[in-house]
């Protein structure tokens, strides 16, 4: 890492972060690396669009080695995210041999969306992951909506999110969500690994857009630790169908929690709006 760790802290905080696991360290927007050979220059909704990108290195080279395992802390998360908080798209694009990320991306609705990659590349030392961002507006009127307030259950076709009670959250300071997932049937739902982990929590700040990732993993997947500074905590399944989602988050305000996971062959997105002190 080039800068001291005193520094680290505050680039979490102006910058946004990420999740990271052993031995890793969260920075904000790499300053050694660029993204470069952005295209297509123009978007529209309701149809597939290709976005295609390389991570220059410092050389200039396109970044082409990226981490490989069984957890989330893996490649390139690429996430889209609406300005008002409104729709996210999240997936993993596999680097070509030459570096080159290419995607097709639907985007829902016209507006501005902010692209995010989070990148793990195969480097050695404290230095493992780190994110890029880019802002792109998809051509049309724009779809804009306030933010919801807190509800502490969500339905998702059919599928039942129940916190088990409003969180109480400050910056900087672990803390976590029992959620309680059911079927449309009523019974609690069996969660498939997508992407590494059981569960993605993906985390938005309203108005300023900042960013932070979490996971739960299954027992003995390596890689699903989140860390702000000295703090390391991990997402859990505590039993079937019942999820221990982290919060890790560095200011406060009003953040956008959009929760993943994969049931019965699907996956969901259910969106929580929480307060941070």
């Amino acid at each position: 890492m080039r800068r001291a760790a005193s520094l680290a802290a505050l680039a979490l905080v102006l910058a946004g972060c990420s999740s990271s696991g052993t031995k890793q360290i969260t920075i904000g927007a790499a300053r050694t690396y660029r993204l470069a050979n952005f295209s297509p220059a123009r978007f529209v909704a309701h149809r597939p669009e290709r976005i295609s990108f390389t991570l220059d290195q410092p050389s200039g080279a396109p970044l082409a080695d990226y981490r490989t395992g069984s957890g989330p802390h893996t490649g390139v998360h690429l996430i889209t995210v609406r300005s008002d908080l409104g729709a996210i798209i999240h997936q993993h694009p596999r680097p070509a041999a030459n570096g080159r990320i290419s995607q097709a991306v639907t985007f829902p609705t016209p507006g501005r969306y902010r692209v995010i990659v989070d990148a793990y590349p195969n480097l050695g030392g404290p230095f493992r992951n780190f994110q890029l961002f880019r802002w792109i507006t998809v051509a049309g009127s724009p779809s804009v909506a306030p933010l919801p307030p807190f509800r502490p259950t969500v339905m998702v076709d059919g599928y039942r999110f129940s916190l088990a009670r409003r969180p109480r959250i400050r910056a900087i300071q672990p803390a976590f969500l029992t959620v309680r997932v059911t079927r449309p049937d009523g019974r609690l739902a069996t969660f498939t690994p997508w992407f590494g982990a059981l569960a993605h929590a993906i985390f938005f700040r309203a108005g300023t857009l900042e960013y932070f990732h979490t996971h739960v993993c299954s027992a003995g997947v390596i890689g699903c630790t989140s860390v702000l500074g000295a703090t390391r905590v991990t997402g859990t399944q505590t039993r079937p169908g019942v999820l221990r989602v982290v919060v890790l988050l560095p200011v406060g305000g009003t953040w956008r929690l959009f929760l993943q996971c994969k049931i019965d062959g699907r996956v969901l997105t259910a969106p929580f709006t929480l307060t941070v002190r």
